[in-house]
């Protein structure tokens, strides 16, 4: 079952900040913290605050970024 084309902006938008976050989050949690017993614990709450506000702001910043990217490419 595919996702209609329609929903293509925002598929990629949970997929972009869902992988970007994790990634980020897992970096730091380890930079701060190491690698302790509760380490993926302690990702998973880096993680999930941080996602749940990147991927609304890549919504909203999108078209904006699309513009000035427009603006600043030949």
């Amino acid at each position: 079952m595919a996702i209609p084309k329609r929903y293509g902006p925002l598929v990629f938008a949970v997929l972009l900040t869902c992988l970007m976050t994790l990634v980020i989050s897992g970096v730091a949690t380890a930079i701060n913290v190491g690698f302790p017993p509760d380490f993926i614990g302690r990702w998973v709450r880096a993680w999930l605050p941080n996602w749940a506000i990147a991927c609304p702001v890549l919504l909203f910043m999108r078209p904006v970024v699309q513009r000035l990217t427009e603006r600043l490419t030949a």
